[in-house]
């Protein structure tokens, strides 16, 4: 059945419709363009956020699909949504002040979008739903979950190894077959599946069911399917290797068959879906009687949205201030008795903590004759490039051949509670504990520090923060290893919590 034509009225709505969301969206980006370019420069640089560059384009094309529904209907701001956007530019806000790059994108992208739905008004929101909440993929976030996605990839693959009767031997996200070495790596978890399945998901759903039932179970199989349709090609991989003795599935043919068994699964995936698919006459929506009886736009009820959207830009502006940039000297303890200063070149391995303001290593000798490092890096007037807890930053960041084997466990000690870990680097284990200092307090937790670092910059307290980091060999007996760091820091408890206060009142 052949598409009517619009009316006059209609096309000139319809104009006037995109106009609306095309300055909106232009007022927003210009306030807030340093984030815009920001989410803009991921989507370039991540194959994992590389989907974002067609959001915009997408967007523009579902509202071109609506504009029969759209019929005669004008913007109609709604004002009191304006409390709305100040609380997401209040996000905004304290994601910039934290430097939590994540709270700044959503916050930014959620006003957007709130901002675009005051502007347009309750009618004309309802007709384009789903352009507006499509627009939240535009959001460069889902790196948390890599670590328990890769967790699950690496049990799945052992446990079906196992299963076929190869044998295997796993050491975290490595594991061992009889004529190769393995590992889960960020490109195995099945991330850039996950996502890029769930906005294809999306856009399938809208344009193939016209039921809102019918559009969620879609979605959710577009989130499953993906996740174990990864564990299956990661199995597959080494099964190859395994069987070819490491001639097939090893090189750029790893990636190329990832991505040829995904698009396999996506298109199987739709196949299947399309059985349920409604008939084109009952996703056709004409406009809703009310259509044609828009009043005249009131714009003076953009003014409380536009300004709302602006105040955490300008918050921002007044808190926020420039730096010179400056080093403060950070002294370590001398060794305790029973222990002795080493060169520190004696141990190998650093954490990776860059932008202090000032930072020092040493080596001590352990009664027991082994050897500490101790790692301080000083952080204060915390920003971009600059800042104690970022993606770059880390025990094992930026190391090509330093694998984390596990994380996070609290331990005791005479400083209280502190973080624990085990890495190799190169082929030697360490055993590690790892501690922040931040206004005077410690904290474990990176989400921690970043809460601390906000309170301070908002005027509670101040911006100043240390990382300790100790490391020591673990290739002794078991025990020795924690044995020696619970030593060392019982030993240089005030010595220690010296180093801190010291780099405060610098």
């Amino acid at each position: 059945m052949a598409t009517p034509e619009p009316s006059p009225a209609a096309s000139v709505a319809f104009r006037v419709v995109a106009l609306t969301l095309t300055a909106t969206l232009a007022w927003c980006v210009l306030w807030y363009w340093r984030t815009a370019t920001e989410i803009a420069a991921i989507w370039w640089r991540s194959d994992t956020f590389s989907h974002g560059l067609v959001v915009l384009p997408f967007f523009a094309a579902l509202v071109w699909r609506r504009r029969e529904a759209i019929g005669e209907l004008r913007p109609q701001p709604t004002p009191w949504l304006a409390l709305a956007v100040a609380a997401a530019g209040l996000l905004w806000l304290m994601g910039e002040l934290a430097s939590v790059a994540g709270a700044a994108h959503t916050g930014f992208v959620l006003m957007t979008v709130l901002a675009l739905t005051a502007a347009l008004g309750a009618r004309l929101a309802r007709v384009l739903c789903f352009p507006l909440l499509f627009l939240f993929f535009a959001l460069p976030v889902g790196e948390f979950l890599l670590p328990g996605l890769m967790s699950l990839t690496a049990a799945f693959v052992v446990a079906s190894l196992r299963l076929v009767g190869i044998p295997v031997y796993q050491e975290g996200l490595n594991f061992v077959v009889p004529n190769g070495n393995w590992s889960v790596a960020e490109a195995c978890s099945g991330i850039r599946y996950l996502i890029a399945s769930l906005l294809l998901g999306a856009l399938y759903a809208w344009l193939n069911y016209a039921t809102l039932g019918k559009r969620l179970a879609f979605m959710a199989a577009a989130l499953l399917v993906p996740l174990v349709a990864n564990w299956v090609r990661a199995w597959l991989i080494v099964v190859i290797g395994y069987l070819s003795s490491n001639r097939l599935a090893t090189g750029v043919d790893h990636l190329i068959y990832g991505w040829l068994f995904f698009g396999v699964v996506v298109v199987a995936m739709f196949w299947v879906g399309r059985r349920w698919a409604d008939p084109p006459e009952a996703l056709r929506r004409a406009p809703s009687p009310d259509a044609t009886a828009s009043p005249p736009t009131r714009w003076a009820r953009l003014v409380p949205v536009a300004l709302a959207s602006i105040v955490g830009a300008l918050a921002f502006g007044w808190l926020d201030r420039d730096v010179t940039p400056y080093a403060v000297a950070v002294e370590l303890p001398a060794p305790a008795p029973g222990w002795q200063a080493l060169d520190p070149s004696s141990v190998a391995y650093r954490a990776h903590y860059e932008g202090a303001r000032g930072a020092a290593v040493a080596v001590y000798g352990a009664p027991d004759g082994g050897k500490v490092m101790l790692q301080v890096a000083f952080y204060a007037d915390q920003r971009d490039g600059a800042e104690m807890v970022a993606w770059e930053n880390g025990l094992v960041a930026n190391q090509p051949n330093a694998v984390m084997q596990y994380y996070g466990a609290d331990v005791d000690s005479a400083l209280g509670k502190l973080r624990s870990a085990r890495l190799k680097q190169g082929g030697e284990s360490l055993s590690i504990r790892q501690w922040y200092v931040v206004d005077g307090e410690m904290a474990l937790q990176d989400w921690q520090a970043k809460l601390r670092t906000l309170w301070a910059r908002l005027g509670g307290g101040r911006d100043v923060a240390t990382v300790f980091v100790l490391a020591t060999p673990d290739e002794g007996e078991e025990g020795a290893a924690s044995d020696r760091l619970e030593r060392f820091v019982a030993d240089h408890a005030a010595a220690l919590h010296a180093v801190a206060s010291s780099g405060e009142g610098g």
